[in-house]
């Protein structure tokens, strides 16, 4: 069996937002595999660097310009930094790969490869190797760690199938129309999930294939035409303010189906892209701490939320910890705050700001650095949600991900989305077989 790397070739693609990413392939003799890299558009300040080159001038002015320049130098790292070093190695050696991948970068953040350099060639390690070993990438995963899995609450089993967060309401920065006179009045609340507890894979995706369509019908009916516009990950952006209605909209949605008791609802706040200097601006006020976890108790109460990501800033763990010790019922999830990094995660432990924790592994850089992540949180019964990104590709690697270790959650975004369905497709298939 051949199993040293023979080749590694980096190629600039789009991702579901038409901004340029990268698609890394690495070679195994006649076998191969490939990793196209997702964007974040709401990122932490503490997350890996996405390396990018400057924008022309006049491109960077243009209209639909978000600032997101091309791939040159990442693909051009890949091939003449980290290709040379990689080629020999072992492909089932998968830390040896990341540390060398680390001491290449030398630096907290990746600043000088690239976090996306570097997650696209760990991945496509990992799904090589998997391929030479002719078995399943989640297969492959559970040989490079030991996480201790989610249970099914009450049961004591380990869970099969994870909740899937499917975000059917697009705020904030995933409104995706800036400078449009609807963005002036968009949702500051980032997303608004319906988050199924059905055992079956495909049975929970088609209950958010029929609430998506009865979303359709009760925004139709209460706002318009001109409210069906969809965001970066496939959810309805309505012209709304009022982060209450739409909860009472996807309330309704879920009760038409006669689905509950089988889909909650959840909220992923992003709270630090309308904070600032102290304050929170919401529906064109500005609001304080105080004010704002009065509001998220409200809704709790109201909405028997599931799950609440990033309700405050993203260096704010004193109220993370409050929020979860006055709603215990709740899981307060950090993502901004913890951006998938052990250093981060340690500090929220020591804090007890969280119970549970939103999984990129974008955000760190290495794979190897995303199972440690991983591993210390359900040491720590901090339940894990594996998650896309904004910018998404048509890759299913998270599926695998959120299967492997038997995670709480799987974020994909809406159901019928090309890029956000397959991860849905991967999932079911793996838990058909």
């Amino acid at each position: 069996m051949v199993n040293e790397i023979t080749k590694i070739i980096a190629e600039e693609i789009k991702d579901s937002r038409g901004n340029p990413t990268i698609k890394v392939t690495v070679f195994v003799g006649d076998k191969s595999a490939y990793f196209s890299v997702p964007s974040g558009a709401s990122t932490g300040s503490n997350e890996a660097h996405e390396l990018r080159d400057p924008e022309p001038e006049q491109a960077r002015h243009g209209a639909g310009s978000d600032g997101k320049g091309s791939m040159k130098k990442a693909i051009w790292n890949i091939e003449n930094i980290i290709s040379p070093a990689l080629l020999g190695m072992d492909i089932f050696n998968q830390k040896e790969i990341d540390r060398t991948l680390l001491k290449l970068d030398g630096t907290k953040n990746k600043t000088n490869l690239g976090g996306n350099s570097m997650i696209g060639v760990s991945i496509a390690c990992a799904k090589a190797a998997a391929k030479v070993l002719e078995i399943e990438v989640y297969e492959h995963l559970r040989t490079l760690s030991e996480i201790k899995p989610s249970l099914r609450l009450g049961s004591g089993q380990a869970r099969k199938v994870p909740h899937l967060y499917m975000n059917l309401i697009n705020g904030g920065k995933h409104v995706h129309q800036q400078g449009s006179e609807q963005a002036k009045s968009a949702l500051a609340f980032q997303e608004y999930h319906i988050v199924t507890d059905i055992d079956d894979a495909e049975e929970a995706w088609q209950a958010g294939v029929k609430v998506q369509n009865t979303l359709k019908e009760i925004i139709l009916e209460e706002l318009g035409e001109d409210s069906l516009v969809l965001g970066d990950e496939g959810g309805f952006a309505p012209k709304l303010e009022d982060v209450r209605k739409p909860l009472l909209y996807l309330k309704e949605a879920v009760k038409r189906n006669n689905l509950e008791g089988k889909i909650r609802l959840a909220l992923d706040v992003a709270s630090s892209s309308f904070y600032k200097e102290g304050v929170y601006e919401l529906a064109g006020k500005d609001i304080g701490e105080k004010e704002l976890f009065g509001i998220y108790s409200g809704l709790i109460k109201e909405f028997d939320l599931l799950s609440i990501e990033d309700p405050f800033d993203e260096k704010d763990f004193d109220s993370f910890r409050s929020l979860k010790e006055e709603e215990r019922d709740i899981f307060v999830v950090g993502d901004d705050l913890t951006v998938t990094n052990k250093v981060l995660l340690e500090k929220a432990i020591e804090n007890d700001s969280i119970n549970a924790m939103i999984i990129k592994p974008n955000q760190i850089g290495t794979l190897s650095e995303t199972l440690e992540t991983m591993r210390i949180a359900r040491e720590n019964n901090i339940e894990l949600i594996v998650s896309h990104r904004s910018g998404e590709t048509d890759d299913d690697f998270i599926a695998d991900l959120a299967y492997a270790f038997s995670c709480f959650g799987l974020k994909a975004g809406a159901p019928e989305k090309p890029e956000r369905k397959v991860k849905y497709d991967r999932l079911i298939e793996i838990t058909s077989s």
